[in-house]
């Protein structure tokens, strides 16, 4: 289906890409997977012939039907179902050749058209645009309206929704996810499914790509490697060949280093030369193993706050909305130190709008909101990034966070961000739009809040910086409510979850995966205002779910330290790992700081497994308790 011969492609005098070789065959689902910058995007485009390779070859089978999603949408005054039929190209010139063999009455032209209409689907092609958009979040009675008056965000549904019009044999998917919320993230998901044709897929969505892709590239350091299986069949392949490695030339650096003693040590001896130099060459023969890998991954954390006052805030009786007109009415809700709220619900329904009340960027149209005189509101909008001084640098947009603070620390405090060197000096403005959602996130975790209110904070951020989030707020001493359609991070770091529909904010009794069912079966059903499960009164709801929190408190709380305890050990053990590949340690001078470190590497596994065995039994009376509540 697609082939790639030793391709590479330069980017100025960097080498993008270098040697790059792998086939996917027809009918793969192909993750394309690596951090921002590594060639993903630019991969695309020489599948797409936008950029030609600067050495190899690119090969596809002639007359290949290739979908994507386009990046900009013209302020068109197109309906939009007519924008999206437009995707299905053969649909639109057989309808073209129709409109002139009916005027030309060429009857035999006009039946034969007809027929091939039928073949393609095309009578049925209008229904299919319907339920295209339907999926995507358009009601009925927007399909219809002109395309100029969507915004930014709608328009790359838009585009979306006509790439997936197309009958193609390839799709290529660059990040599809962004601009969509949880919700149409899960229809996507299961039309994917059933795509019968072949799949590229760039995602930073770990549970996306687990769901539907059957095999792995990953882009690293110019080079690409392919992996049968899904992103975390690929990570654990990844890891476990990074170790099978790592022994490797652990092992044989302790041989050089033994066989290089005997040379040093009788080289001069006449009695010992010619072993020396039997070693010497074996030394010489010997193919060198490469030290693995170890990713200089993002790591920070959120420094404690002064104070952690409980409740940090509570709603009594509020409405809030714009104009005068309350989107969301009747909210009596409450959040303590250590909750973790997911807020589910499609986009317009009002979460923004509540974490903007929360925030305080938005007053109440009634009621009472109550917040903790120490309150410290940690606040990552969908917009954050607009919110920068482009012509700033990163170390003078913390420096107005705090100006007496020592410019080394704030430059320490970059690096955790991957702002390094000269380029805590550079402007915002050239900076990528995942760095910039970077720079954004650290400035909130800078503040040093106890509440975390975060709409779509990984908009932008690739595997790597997620998984550094992921970690952080698994030490985070204060409550997070956070929006997100990346459902490993909301099932990861939240306990409770929240569903906005219909004007109001409930309990939602189940986890992400019974809200996937759900919504599903709301969705083949047609109904778009049925009942979520389990759902009864409010206030029997805020009476089962405080009852239902005090008895699993304290067993989230030891599961909460035992993920923060498990996170350091494992960090320790990455680090001593990386310490571990340096060749300097296995010289016979260095020997006491070898054996010191594997000790300690010995220790700390026992550490883990110890703390994995007492999370797995918390965690099982923990879900007892759930189920059986």
């Amino acid at each position: 289906m697609l082939s790639f011969s030793n391709v590479t492609l330069r980017r100025g005098p960097r080498a993008l890409l270098e040697g790059v070789s792998f086939t996917a065959h027809a009918g793969w689902r192909l993750g394309v997977v690596g951090r921002n910058g590594t060639g993903k995007s630019s991969l695309f485009e020489m599948v797409l012939g936008g950029i030609a390779p600067d050495r190899g070859e690119i090969s596809l089978p002639k007359n290949l039907e290739i979908a994507s999603v386009e990046q900009e949408t013209p302020a068109l005054p197109q309906p939009a179902v007519e924008f999206v039929l437009d995707g299905d190209a053969e649909l639109r010139a057989t309808q073209a050749q129709l409109t002139v063999a009916e005027a030309e009455h060429d009857a035999k032209n006009i039946a034969a058209l007809h027929e091939r209409l039928n073949v393609i689907g095309g009578y049925a092609a209008p229904a299919r645009a319907a339920r295209l958009l339907h999926g995507l979040g358009f009601a009925a009675d927007r399909q219809a309206r002109p395309v100029a008056e969507f915004s930014g965000g709608w328009r790359m549904r838009l585009n979306l929704a006509r790439a997936l019009m197309c009958r193609s044999d390839l799709l290529l998917l660059d990040e599809p996810t962004n601009h969509l919320d949880l919700d149409t993230v899960i229809w996507l998901q299961d039309w994917l499914r059933g795509y019968t044709g072949t799949l590229l897929l760039i995602s930073h969505d770990r549970e996306f790509l687990d769901a539907v892709t059957d095999h792995t590239l990953h882009l690293h350091a110019g080079t690409a490697t392919l992996y049968s299986g899904n992103y975390s069949q690929f990570e654990r392949l990844r890891a476990e060949a990074a170790a099978q490695q790592a022994a490797a030339y652990a092992q044989q650096q302790r041989q050089l280093a033994h066989l290089q003693a005997f040379v040093d040590r009788f080289r001069a001896k006449a009695t010992k030369a010619r072993q020396a130099q039997s070693r010497l060459k074996q030394i010489e023969r010997m193919e060198r193993i490469a030290p693995a890998h170890v990713d200089d991954g993002f790591s920070f954390f959120f420094r404690a706050p002064p104070k952690v006052p409980s409740p940090l805030l509570r709603l009594d009786q509020v409405s809030v909305g714009y104009g005068g007109r309350p989107t969301l009415a009747g909210l009596k809700l409450g959040i303590e130190p250590g909750d973790r709220i997911g807020l589910l619900g499609p986009n317009g329904a009002g979460k923004s709008t509540l974490v903007r009340l929360l925030a305080g960027e938005l007053p109440p149209i009634s009621g009472e909101v109550l917040r903790a005189p120490d309150l410290r509101v940690g606040y990552f909008a969908q917009h954050q990034l607009e919110q920068l001084d482009l012509r700033a640098s990163p170390l003078l947009h913390l420096r107005r966070l705090d100006p007496d603070a020592p410019e080394q620390a704030l430059r320490d405090f970059l690096g955790g961000f991957d702002f390094r060197g000269d380029r805590v000096f550079e402007p915002a403005a050239p900076l990528s739009g995942g760095e910039k959602a970077r720079l954004a996130l650290a400035l909130v975790v800078y503040q040093r809040p106890n509440l975390l209110l975060l709409d779509e904070p990984t908009n932008h951020l690739d595997l790597d910086m997620r998984y550094a989030l992921e970690l952080a707020l698994t030490d985070f001493a204060g409550a997070v409510l956070l929006v997100s359609h990346d459902r490993h991070l909301v099932g990861t770091c939240c306990d409770e979850l929240w569903r906005i529909a219909d004007g109001r904010c409930m309990p939602f009794d189940g986890d992400l995966d019974d809200y996937a069912h759900w919504l599903l079966a709301r969705q083949s059903d047609g109904a778009s205002r049925d009942k979520a499960p389990g759902a009864t009164s409010a206030k029997d709801q805020r009476r089962a779910a405080a009852q239902r929190r005090e008895r699993l408190r304290p067993l989230r709380e030891t599961v909460k330290k035992l993920d923060a305890q498990m996170a350091r050990l494992r960090r320790r053990l990455d680090e001593i790992q990386a310490q571990l590949a340096d060749p300097a340690l296995y010289g016979s001078d260095a020997r006491h700081g070898l054996d010191a470190l594997l000790r300690e590497q010995g220790k700390l596994r026992r550490q883990l497994e110890e703390a994995e065995e007492r999370w797995l039994a918390v965690a099982a009376e923990l879900e007892q308790l759930q189920a059986a509540g």
